[in-house]
């Protein structure tokens, strides 16, 4: 595997030093795209908040800005990832409104019902299943709660399609195939955004 190829692949489980200098990318890269799905959160004050597939915690602090009441949990599959995040939101982790840990999304470590927002920010390409994921995202969930991805592939543009075969086991789905998981999951009132200019996806459900 040429280094390249090597590099792109840290995106789905970031490990070593390739692995630190993609998180260092993802949390100023993904910025633009982050806050534009952070435009599209309901109008809600949620108290317990989980941010899946967290990577180097940039959006988890945006979270923790964007709603300073509430506590948020930060989840990632990557033991470096878990490391990176609590370091940038160490100010939060120390005060107890952060927790940061490693868990697989497939099986969640997380108590049922106990949160008020879930969010995936360029992660569920990787997710093993996706109705399976989705399931365990429904069960952590609150009655009315709400889960929002946001994804910067539509799952047809030619650049998503150029780096699934780049990267290991990435999927971009449609927002056709999200709504229909979604669904499954036991997800109601989905409703998908797409930019204007650009072939991203927001898509948010109510539980």
């Amino acid at each position: 595997m040429g280094l390249l190829k090597r590099f792109f692949n840290q995106t789905r489980k970031p490990e070593g030093a390739l692995g630190a200098l993609m998180l260092r990318g993802m949390n100023s890269g993904h910025g633009e795209l982050a806050d534009w799905g952070f435009s599209h959160l309901p109008a809600i004050r949620p108290a317990q908040i989980v941010d899946l597939g967290c990577g180097a915690g940039r959006n988890a602090g945006e979270l923790l800005k964007q709603f300073p009441s509430a506590r948020v949990t930060a989840v990632d599959y990557s033991p470096l990832s878990v490391e990176k995040a609590a370091a940038y939101n160490k100010k939060s982790v120390d005060a107890g409104r952060c927790t940061v840990r490693q868990g697989d999304v497939s099986d969640l470590p997380l108590p049922e019902e106990s949160f008020d927002l879930a969010t995936a920010f360029e992660t569920v390409y990787f997710w093993p299943g996706l109705e399976t994921c989705f399931a365990q995202v429904a069960r952590i969930l609150k009655p009315g709660g709400a889960f929002l991805i946001c994804n910067e592939s539509d799952g047809l543009d030619a650049t998503g399609k150029k780096f699934e075969k780049i990267i290991d086991g990435m999927r971009c789905y449609t927002a056709g195939e999200l709504e229909s998981a979604l669904g499954k999951a036991g997800f109601t009132d989905v409703r998908v955004d797409r930019h204007g200019k650009k072939p991203w996806l927001c898509v948010l459900a109510r539980k």
